[in-house]
């Protein structure tokens, strides 16, 4: 799967470990960032109650994965890992007023990668979470990113991360080499996550599954800003159309970035199956179902009146509080403290969907 280049280029030196004290770096065999000024912790309140603020949505890479992949065609993507350290995440937390956060590697170039390359890749990454969580297990929980193109391998993968390593999800991409995750050949990853009980989190690589070369060429990096919302969008469709949801009805799948299009714009989506007689639609439920149940959506919307529309549209236990570090987006805590929507679902939103999600 083609890798997410400007994952690459603008966070490669953020590591996992910058979530982590200097003491929990050590013993993960990570070297430490620089040292910066204690952050007051900011606390989060509703209708004058504290509130615990869960973060689904946050980026990592892991130094030591460049071993695994020295000598391979894959190289050049472990040196990301081992770039200079930025500023401690647990700094960042604090100031913003988040106390936990879900950490995940989320570029998902080892989707190109042969099966016996791929099985190490995902379990040094998955053992080096595990180690960086329980540093501060209070803090951080992780989600694993199996190796997809494996469907079989991908089902044991999270089946390992989550019952020995204590993992509370899967993180995927939108396809592998193009290919949508609806298609049967999936379904034994599909089947072995909701035998877990756990959450799928995706993350887009810039709708690269869609675009031809160049179309998102030219000012605004159009392959984050509309690429990724866009890649979101087809993955969770096919999700309802192709009946993926409907063969594991007990999936909870959160889409990256307020869900790309679909809660925006699923007015047509909703009446495609009523009224478009090529749609061959296979979903056993109307679409809007799945909006109110299996398919969830984080906050990154920006607006205090995007994440009332997020709510109208999906329902308060739908939408989860997420923030894309370490990338500089806008922070959505005070957009859903000002939304016009009582406080008992802007606490769900904030954390308590989360809470309950993630088994905290």
């Amino acid at each position: 799967m083609p890798n997410r280049r400007q994952f690459i280029k603008t966070a490669a030196g953020v590591a996992v470990g910058t979530v982590l004290s200097s003491r929990g770096l050590v013993e993960a065999g990570v070297q430490a960032p620089q040292a910066s000024a204690p952050a007051t912790r900011r606390e989060v309140r509703v209708g004058g109650k504290r509130v615990k603020v869960v973060d689904v949505h946050a980026h990592a890479v892991i130094p030591e994965v460049a071993e695994v992949v020295k000598g391979t065609p894959l190289e050049r993507y472990g040196r990301a890992g081992i770039q200079p350290l930025g500023p401690d995440r647990i700094h960042d937390l604090d100031k913003r007023g988040i106390d936990v956060q879900a950490v995940d590697i989320n570029a998902f170039w080892w989707y190109a990668a042969d099966r016996e390359l791929a099985a190490k890749i995902v379990q040094v990454h998955d053992d080096a979470l595990a180690k960086l969580c329980a540093a501060h297990p209070d803090r951080f929980v992780a989600f694993t990113s199996p190796a997809l193109q494996f469907p079989d391998l991908a089902a044991r993968q999270a089946e390992r991360a989550v019952k020995e390593l204590g993992m509370r999800g899967v993180a995927i991409a939108g396809h592998v080499a193009g290919e949508p995750l609806s298609k049967p050949k999936y379904d034994p990853f599909w089947a072995k996550v909701q035998e877990l009980g756990v959450m799928v989190f995706m993350h887009p690589n810039n709708a690269e599954n869609v675009a031809k070369t160049d179309a998102f060429a030219g000012a605004g990096d159009l392959g984050n800003v509309i690429g990724n919302p866009l890649e979101t969008d087809l993955f969770l469709t096919h999700l309802i159309f192709d009946g993926t949801l409907d063969r594991f009805p007990g999936l909870k799948v959160c889409g990256a970035h307020a869900g790309g299009y679909l809660p925006s714009y699923f007015g047509r989506t909703d009446v495609a199956c009523d009224v478009r007689p090529n749609a061959r639609c296979v979903n056993k439920k109307h679409p809007r179902e799945y909006l109110h149940d299996q398919i969830l959506a984080d906050s990154m919307v920006f607006s205090a009146e995007g994440i009332r529309h997020l709510v109208a549209e999906m329902g308060p236990s739908q939408v989860v509080y997420g923030t894309d570090m370490p990338y500089v987006w806008p922070d959505t805590i005070d957009a859903i403290l000002e939304a016009e929507i009582p406080d008992a679902q802007k606490e769900a939103i904030l954390g308590g969907n989360l809470v309950r999600l993630l088994k905290l």
